[in-house]
Protein backbone atom coordinates (compact mmCIF):
# COMPACT_ATOMS: atom_id res chain seq x y z
CA UNK A 1 0.00 0.00 0.00
CA UNK A 2 1.12 3.67 -1.03
CA UNK A 3 1.44 6.07 1.95
CA UNK A 4 -1.78 7.78 1.19
CA UNK A 5 -3.28 4.05 1.68
CA UNK A 6 -1.60 3.16 5.19
CA UNK A 7 -3.91 1.67 7.17
CA UNK A 8 -4.75 3.60 10.47
CA UNK A 9 -4.60 2.66 14.05
CA UNK A 10 -7.47 2.97 16.81
CA UNK A 11 -7.07 2.88 20.57
CA UNK A 12 -10.23 1.63 22.11
CA UNK A 13 -11.44 2.35 25.17
CA UNK A 14 -13.58 -0.86 25.63
CA UNK A 15 -15.92 -0.69 28.96
CA UNK A 16 -18.00 -3.28 30.12
CA UNK A 17 -19.01 -6.64 28.30
CA UNK A 18 -22.60 -5.24 28.40
CA UNK A 19 -21.43 -2.93 25.62
CA UNK A 20 -21.93 -6.12 23.16
CA UNK A 21 -25.71 -6.26 23.85
CA UNK A 22 -26.18 -2.57 24.34
CA UNK A 23 -27.17 0.28 21.80
CA UNK A 24 -25.27 3.27 23.36
CA UNK A 25 -23.30 6.17 22.74
CA UNK A 26 -19.99 4.25 22.81
CA UNK A 27 -21.42 1.35 20.60
CA UNK A 28 -22.37 3.92 18.09
CA UNK A 29 -19.16 5.57 18.13
CA UNK A 30 -17.74 2.61 17.32
CA UNK A 31 -19.58 2.09 14.32
CA UNK A 32 -19.19 5.18 13.12
CA UNK A 33 -15.48 4.93 13.48
CA UNK A 34 -15.75 1.73 10.79
CA UNK A 35 -17.12 3.54 8.59
CA UNK A 36 -14.96 6.06 8.21
CA UNK A 37 -11.59 4.41 7.97
CA UNK A 38 -10.95 2.00 4.71
CA UNK A 39 -12.05 -1.96 5.40
CA UNK A 40 -9.07 -3.51 6.26
CA UNK A 41 -7.89 -6.84 5.38
CA UNK A 42 -7.44 -8.12 8.60
CA UNK A 43 -7.30 -7.00 12.50
CA UNK A 44 -4.73 -7.37 14.77
CA UNK A 45 -6.06 -6.81 18.42
CA UNK A 46 -3.72 -5.91 21.35
CA UNK A 47 -6.24 -6.67 24.15
CA UNK A 48 -5.89 -5.30 27.99
CA UNK A 49 -7.56 -9.27 28.99
CA UNK A 50 -4.78 -11.64 27.16
CA UNK A 51 -1.61 -11.49 29.77
CA UNK A 52 0.78 -13.97 28.84
CA UNK A 53 4.55 -14.65 30.18
CA UNK A 54 6.30 -13.95 26.91
CA UNK A 55 4.91 -12.50 23.67
CA UNK A 56 1.91 -14.41 22.00
CA UNK A 57 -0.06 -14.27 18.71
CA UNK A 58 -3.46 -16.35 18.05
CA UNK A 59 -3.11 -18.87 15.49
CA UNK A 60 -6.62 -20.47 15.63
CA UNK A 61 -8.50 -21.06 11.87
CA UNK A 62 -11.82 -20.35 13.80
CA UNK A 63 -10.89 -18.43 17.50
CA UNK A 64 -13.38 -19.01 19.86
CA UNK A 65 -15.92 -16.59 21.35
CA UNK A 66 -14.13 -16.15 24.81
CA UNK A 67 -16.51 -14.95 27.42
CA UNK A 68 -14.25 -14.15 29.80
CA UNK A 69 -16.41 -12.29 32.46
CA UNK A 70 -18.47 -13.59 35.38
CA UNK A 71 -21.87 -12.47 36.54
CA UNK A 72 -23.55 -10.71 33.38
CA UNK A 73 -26.92 -12.05 31.91
CA UNK A 74 -27.19 -15.46 30.32
CA UNK A 75 -27.97 -13.63 26.73
CA UNK A 76 -24.48 -12.31 26.82
CA UNK A 77 -22.61 -15.75 26.83
CA UNK A 78 -25.07 -16.86 24.00
CA UNK A 79 -23.06 -14.37 21.70
CA UNK A 80 -20.48 -15.85 19.41
CA UNK A 81 -18.39 -13.92 17.16
CA UNK A 82 -17.87 -16.20 14.02
CA UNK A 83 -14.07 -14.22 12.82
CA UNK A 84 -11.62 -16.43 10.63
CA UNK A 85 -8.38 -16.19 12.06
CA UNK A 86 -5.56 -15.56 9.68
CA UNK A 87 -2.59 -17.42 8.89
CA UNK A 88 -0.70 -15.13 7.06
CA UNK A 89 -0.84 -12.05 9.70
CA UNK A 90 -0.39 -14.44 12.66
CA UNK A 91 2.99 -15.53 10.20
CA UNK A 92 3.89 -11.75 9.33
CA UNK A 93 3.25 -10.36 13.28
CA UNK A 94 5.81 -12.92 14.50
CA UNK A 95 8.34 -12.24 11.54
CA UNK A 96 7.61 -8.53 12.65
CA UNK A 97 8.16 -8.94 16.35
CA UNK A 98 11.21 -11.53 15.84
CA UNK A 99 13.23 -9.49 18.16
CA UNK A 100 10.75 -9.62 20.89
CA UNK A 101 10.50 -13.50 20.12
CA UNK A 102 7.10 -13.44 19.48
CA UNK A 103 5.45 -17.31 19.84
CA UNK A 104 2.27 -18.89 18.27
CA UNK A 105 -0.69 -19.87 20.54
CA UNK A 106 -3.59 -22.10 18.45
CA UNK A 107 -5.61 -22.29 21.94
CA UNK A 108 -6.55 -19.16 22.73
CA UNK A 109 -9.46 -17.41 20.91
CA UNK A 110 -10.79 -13.70 21.41
CA UNK A 111 -11.60 -12.36 24.29
CA UNK A 112 -14.37 -9.13 25.29
CA UNK A 113 -11.51 -6.70 25.02
CA UNK A 114 -11.43 -7.56 21.51
CA UNK A 115 -14.85 -9.44 20.50
CA UNK A 116 -17.14 -6.89 21.77
CA UNK A 117 -16.15 -4.12 19.82
CA UNK A 118 -15.28 -5.38 16.98
CA UNK A 119 -19.08 -7.13 17.05
CA UNK A 120 -20.20 -3.29 16.51
CA UNK A 121 -17.31 -2.10 14.18
CA UNK A 122 -17.87 -5.36 11.71
CA UNK A 123 -21.26 -7.15 12.59
CA UNK A 124 -20.58 -9.86 9.62
CA UNK A 125 -17.83 -11.10 11.02
CA UNK A 126 -16.18 -11.40 7.69
CA UNK A 127 -12.69 -10.04 8.14
CA UNK A 128 -10.05 -12.15 9.64
CA UNK A 129 -8.75 -11.12 13.18
CA UNK A 130 -5.80 -12.67 15.12
CA UNK A 131 -5.07 -11.19 18.95
CA UNK A 132 -1.18 -10.54 19.86
CA UNK A 133 -0.90 -11.33 24.04
CA UNK A 134 0.33 -8.38 26.45
CA UNK A 135 4.08 -9.97 27.51
CA UNK A 136 4.09 -9.40 31.70
CA UNK A 137 7.66 -9.60 31.44
CA UNK A 138 8.35 -6.44 29.42
CA UNK A 139 9.29 -3.33 30.25
CA UNK A 140 7.29 -0.45 28.94
CA UNK A 141 9.61 0.69 27.06
CA UNK A 142 9.80 -2.79 24.81
CA UNK A 143 5.99 -2.65 24.91
CA UNK A 144 6.51 0.52 22.88
CA UNK A 145 9.45 -0.90 21.03
CA UNK A 146 7.27 -4.28 19.79
CA UNK A 147 4.64 -1.80 18.51
CA UNK A 148 6.92 0.57 16.49
CA UNK A 149 8.28 -3.16 14.96
CA UNK A 150 4.84 -3.96 13.72
CA UNK A 151 4.38 -0.92 11.94
CA UNK A 152 4.96 -2.86 8.07
CA UNK A 153 1.49 -4.66 8.73
CA UNK A 154 -0.16 -1.44 8.74
CA UNK A 155 1.37 -0.90 4.84
CA UNK A 156 -0.14 -4.61 4.18
CA UNK A 157 -3.99 -3.77 4.86
CA UNK A 158 -4.18 -4.45 8.47
CA UNK A 159 -5.96 -2.59 11.23
CA UNK A 160 -3.85 -2.76 14.30
CA UNK A 161 -6.60 -2.00 17.48
CA UNK A 162 -5.48 -1.70 20.76
CA UNK A 163 -8.08 -2.52 23.64
CA UNK A 164 -8.01 -1.11 26.91
CA UNK A 165 -8.96 1.82 29.27
CA UNK A 166 -6.96 5.09 29.90
CA UNK A 167 -8.27 5.42 33.13
CA UNK A 168 -9.19 1.79 34.62
CA UNK A 169 -9.55 2.02 38.48
CA UNK A 170 -12.51 -0.62 39.30
CA UNK A 171 -12.26 -0.44 43.28
CA UNK A 172 -13.36 2.87 42.76
CA UNK A 173 -16.46 2.90 40.43
CA UNK A 174 -19.24 5.18 41.55
CA UNK A 175 -22.16 5.87 39.96
CA UNK A 176 -23.65 8.81 39.95
CA UNK A 177 -27.17 9.00 41.71
CA UNK A 178 -30.47 7.33 39.50
CA UNK A 179 -27.59 6.55 36.76
CA UNK A 180 -26.50 3.23 35.00
CA UNK A 181 -22.60 1.91 34.51
CA UNK A 182 -22.78 4.01 30.98
CA UNK A 183 -23.87 7.26 32.47
CA UNK A 184 -20.99 9.98 31.93
CA UNK A 185 -19.81 10.81 35.33
CA UNK A 186 -16.19 11.72 36.65
CA UNK A 187 -14.51 11.52 40.09
CA UNK A 188 -11.99 14.56 39.60
CA UNK A 189 -9.16 12.45 40.35
CA UNK A 190 -10.24 10.44 36.80
CA UNK A 191 -11.06 13.49 35.06
CA UNK A 192 -7.48 14.79 35.58
CA UNK A 193 -5.42 12.07 34.61
CA UNK A 194 -8.01 11.84 31.26
CA UNK A 195 -7.28 14.96 30.25
CA UNK A 196 -3.23 15.03 31.44
CA UNK A 197 -3.03 11.47 29.07
CA UNK A 198 -5.10 13.42 26.04
CA UNK A 199 -2.59 16.29 26.17
CA UNK A 200 0.64 14.04 26.02
CA UNK A 201 -1.00 12.27 23.20
CA UNK A 202 -1.68 15.09 21.01
CA UNK A 203 1.88 16.56 22.13
CA UNK A 204 3.21 13.69 21.50
CA UNK A 205 5.20 13.28 24.65
CA UNK A 206 5.55 9.02 24.51
CA UNK A 207 8.34 9.12 26.73
CA UNK A 208 6.44 10.74 29.64
CA UNK A 209 3.51 8.02 28.80
CA UNK A 210 5.65 4.98 28.94
CA UNK A 211 7.10 6.17 32.01
CA UNK A 212 3.66 6.60 33.30
CA UNK A 213 4.17 6.06 37.05
CA UNK A 214 6.26 9.11 37.67
CA UNK A 215 3.20 11.18 36.23
CA UNK A 216 2.10 12.13 39.59
CA UNK A 217 -1.32 10.71 42.11
CA UNK A 218 -4.41 11.16 39.27
CA UNK A 219 -2.64 8.95 36.94
CA UNK A 220 -1.58 6.34 39.57
CA UNK A 221 -5.22 5.96 40.99
CA UNK A 222 -5.96 5.66 37.11
CA UNK A 223 -3.68 2.87 36.51
CA UNK A 224 -3.48 1.10 39.70
CA UNK A 225 -2.82 -2.07 36.94
CA UNK A 226 -1.01 -1.83 34.04
CA UNK A 227 -2.87 -4.08 31.80
CA UNK A 228 -5.42 -1.66 30.25
CA UNK A 229 -2.89 1.02 29.73
CA UNK A 230 -0.29 -1.19 28.06
CA UNK A 231 -2.36 -1.26 24.81
CA UNK A 232 -1.99 2.25 24.74
CA UNK A 233 1.85 1.90 24.14
CA UNK A 234 1.38 -0.18 21.08
CA UNK A 235 -0.15 2.65 19.21
CA UNK A 236 1.91 5.23 20.58
CA UNK A 237 4.87 3.15 19.18
CA UNK A 238 2.93 2.88 15.65
CA UNK A 239 2.29 6.34 15.32
CA UNK A 240 4.67 8.65 12.90
CA UNK A 241 5.47 11.90 13.40
CA UNK A 242 3.50 13.19 10.22
CA UNK A 243 0.02 11.34 11.69
CA UNK A 244 -2.77 13.38 13.67
CA UNK A 245 -5.06 11.86 16.38
CA UNK A 246 -8.80 12.45 16.33
CA UNK A 247 -10.62 11.94 19.82
CA UNK A 248 -13.87 9.60 20.19
CA UNK A 249 -16.26 8.43 23.15
CA UNK A 250 -14.19 10.85 25.22
CA UNK A 251 -16.43 11.00 28.71
CA UNK A 252 -15.74 9.08 31.73
CA UNK A 253 -18.01 6.67 33.09
CA UNK A 254 -19.09 4.85 36.77
CA UNK A 255 -16.57 7.59 38.27
CA UNK A 256 -13.43 5.94 37.51
CA UNK A 257 -13.32 4.42 33.63
CA UNK A 258 -12.61 6.37 30.57
CA UNK A 259 -14.43 5.49 27.41
CA UNK A 260 -11.59 7.83 25.60
CA UNK A 261 -10.78 6.30 22.31
CA UNK A 262 -9.19 7.71 19.69
CA UNK A 263 -7.94 7.03 15.74
CA UNK A 264 -4.69 7.94 14.16
CA UNK A 265 -4.27 8.41 10.67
Amino acid sequence: MSAEHRMPLLFVGHGSPLNALEDNQFTRGWKEIAREIPRPVAVLCISAHWETLGSLVTAADQPETLHDFDGFPQELYELRYGAHGCPWLTRETAVAGRRFAVGIDREWGLDHGCWVVLRRMYPAADIPVVELSLNRSLPTLLHYELGRALAPLREQGVLIIASGNLVHNLGAVTLAPDADFNTPYALPWAEAANERFKSLIDSGSDEELVYYHSLGPEVEMAVPTPEHFLPLLYVLGLRRRDESVSWFNDETIAGSLTMTSFLVS
